[in-house]
């Protein structure tokens, strides 16, 4: 059972998310405690490839209140656990056919911190409107469903 601890937002609203992928993410002592009381936010993040390793940025894990010293920088660079072919098939995608490296969910699997990675392309407008439609049309459905 994993327990989600945060989730991006607007993630699906602006890119249409094809794949996925777990990946397990570098992070310090107390910014571990803070993610335990729920203290992270995914909503500005985007993952990046840099020197053939993966960063995600804009994660912001507010410090640890009991932190004092040992606090790092909220929105630091972090970097994302990945093996070497996984890495070599992200920047396939990214460079020829111009995807976006988006983060999802942020959840426990076990004892370990994990990071649900989104490969999607960013939407248009008028793509963002057809959704915004849908979701209008099912809870319309719904809501004549219930009475």
């Amino acid at each position: 059972m994993d327990k989600i601890i945060a989730k991006n937002p607007v993630a699906h609203h602006n890119y249409s998310i094809e794949d996925t992928i777990e990946t397990g993410i570098v992070l310090t002592g107390t910014e571990i405690k803070s993610i335990r009381k729920g203290n992270v936010n995914l909503k500005d993040s985007y993952a990046n490839i840099k020197n053939g390793e993966v960063y995600i940025y804009g994660m912001h894990i507010s410090p640890y209140e009991n932190g004092n010293i040992f606090n790092k920088d909220p929105l630091r660079d972090r970097k994302l656990l990945l093996n070497k072919n996984e890495i070599n098939k992200l920047i396939g995608l990214i460079k020829q056919k111009g995807y976006s490296l988006v983060p999802i969910s942020l959840y426990f699997k076990g004892n370990f911190v994990k990071l649900e990675l989104g490969i999607g392309k960013g939407k248009k407008l008028f793509d963002k409107r057809e959704d915004i439609a849908k979701k209008d049309a099912q809870m319309k459905i719904q809501r004549a469903m219930k009475q």
